[in-house]
């Protein structure tokens, strides 16, 4: 298994602008020291098969979320608690996220 290499240094808030704005384009919220999505499926099948083809990814980052999967929703909570907010490794995980999501037709609520 290859290792992706993700910083994890706590960003200045003009550091975190762009990648924010980019992700709240996406459908990313930012809420107190973290980032959080919502995202919809099909059915209970495809919001457990995009948790566990996630898994696959966030294992070899090293980075884990908060989520929550309740029947065809899956509610994702990203940040980086050693360095107290968001970093780079959440505004990473959020796309690598979002990829997979598009991948089952996921809808962002």
């Amino acid at each position: 298994m290859r290792a992706i290499r993700i910083t994890g240094i706590k960003m200045k808030k003009p550091d975190l602008k762009l990648p924010l704005a980019e992700l709240a384009r996406a459908g990313w919220k930012t809420s107190a020291k973290k980032i959080v999505k919502n995202y919809e499926f099909k059915g209970f099948e495809d919001a457990f098969a995009f948790m566990t083809r996630c898994a696959l990814d966030i294992e070899k980052v090293d980075h884990h979320p908060e989520w929550l999967n309740v029947y065809n929703k899956v509610n994702v909570e990203l940040s980086t608690h050693s360095a107290g907010g968001v970093t780079m490794k959440d505004v990473q995980l959020a796309k690598i996220m979002d990829k997979i999501a598009k991948q089952f037709s996921a809808k962002s609520k």
